[in-house]
């Protein structure tokens, strides 16, 4: 473990007397990093990441958590990842202190933030989900003051059992592509909306589009598109997928979600994932959703596969809290109480263990190929 403390002295004064640009491609041009996507529904692509993508970030960032010159940040993400990567940015702009760890282990996650000081800790659910079931209660973080969740759904009962623990989570929503945070709800917010991933970031702005790019009213679902100055230069060697991602000044997500009538967004799904059986839209996370809610369930991914009449089928693969501790039967009957029936899978199997990235998203993908085995 590092630690590292920048001078207060030489913090940078944020300013908005001057509008950001409209990409982060000035004026702070070059460069700083090639950021590769997760690649959970395809190939992994490489984002490029300027120095002013990580200072308007950092900014954005600043005005809707905060900044207090004792903060101190735990850092246990993988640096190679975006999220992980921000934080120490974050640091040296704020002048503040970084609790490094090389990987996260549950155990240590927790003893740091107990006796280091931490304020600021940026987890994914997998991770929140190991420091509960090792009995992390706001007791064992004195002085902590948010954790940021972010990189996958969050069930509804994980935040429940924070909340319960008495733990200041403020969901999140970001993408390599967009150096981090796009759009976060301050635990406050997730009590009362939990789901919903909040209101874009100072300097952002989100809207939801249909497939002619026309953006779409309240409550409506389309593609999910950022428009800012953290909005990445373009994908490495890449031109095709450049040209696809930014159209018109905008970054297209590929993310399926809306904003309700607040300016809050709601994200349902991946494009790629979305699952067309008879006709009806499936979104996989909602499927997933529910399952996790069942007290036996860890984890669970959720996919299409192909079916001679209903061009797909809903296929969910499931890991155990406890070998036994439910039937496939009961799961399927978890799913028909609380869906509709085309969203219940059609076929439903076990695993040890299922495929995720080193940040702990489940690799969808890798999740259908074994089921088709």
């Amino acid at each position: 473990m590092v630690t590292n403390r920048s001078s207060l002295d030489q913090r940078p004064t944020l300013t908005t007397t001057n509008h950001p640009p409209a990409t982060g491609h000035s004026p702070l041009a070059p460069p700083q990093a090639i950021v590769f996507t997760s690649g959970t529904t395809g190939y992994a692509k490489g984002a490029i990441i300027t120095f002013a993508n990580h200072f308007w970030s950092a900014a954005g960032s600043a005005f809707r958590l905060g900044v207090v010159p004792g903060d101190r940040w735990l850092a246990c993400l993988p640096l190679y990842h975006v999220g992980g990567l921000a934080v120490l940015f974050r640091a040296c702009l704020y002048g503040t202190a970084v609790v490094l760890h090389d990987s996260f282990d549950a155990t240590a996650a927790r003893r740091s933030l107990r006796d280091d000081g931490i304020t600021l800790v940026s987890l994914v659910p997998t991770m929140l989900s190991r420091l509960l079931h090792e009995g992390l209660t706001a007791a064992d973080a004195p002085a902590l003051r948010l954790i940021l969740l972010g990189g996958a759904a969050a069930p509804d009962s994980l935040l429940a059992e924070a909340r319960a623990a008495g733990l200041p989570v403020a969901v999140t929503y970001g993408l390599t592509e967009a150096a981090s945070q796009v759009a976060t709800l301050l635990p406050d917010g997730v009590a009362g909306k939990p789901g919903s991933a909040g209101k874009p970031l100072l300097f952002t702005s989100v809207a939801a589009v249909d497939d002619e790019g026309r953006k779409l009213p309240p409550g409506a679902p389309g593609e999910i598109v950022v428009r800012g100055p953290t909005v990445m230069a373009g994908y490495y060697r890449d031109e095709a997928a450049t040209a696809a991602a930014l159209r018109d000044g905008r970054l297209h997500t590929g993310d399926i979600g809306y904003l309700d009538s607040d300016g809050d967004l709601w994200l349902l799904d991946r494009r790629a994932d979305l699952i067309v059986s008879g006709g009806e839209n499936v979104y996989p996370a909602e499927v997933e959703r529910v399952l996790r809610e069942h007290p036996a369930v860890a984890l669970a991914a959720v996919v299409g596969l192909p079916h001679p009449d209903w061009g797909q089928q809903v296929a969910a693969a499931i890991v155990l809290r406890a070998p036994g501790a439910a039937t496939i039967d009961e799961l399927l009957a978890h799913c028909r109480a609380h869906l509709a029936g085309y969203k219940c899978p059609r076929r439903l199997v076990l695993r040890d263990d299922l495929p995720q990235t080193a940040s702990g998203k489940v690799q969808r993908r890798l999740v259908a190929e074994q089921l088709l085995l």
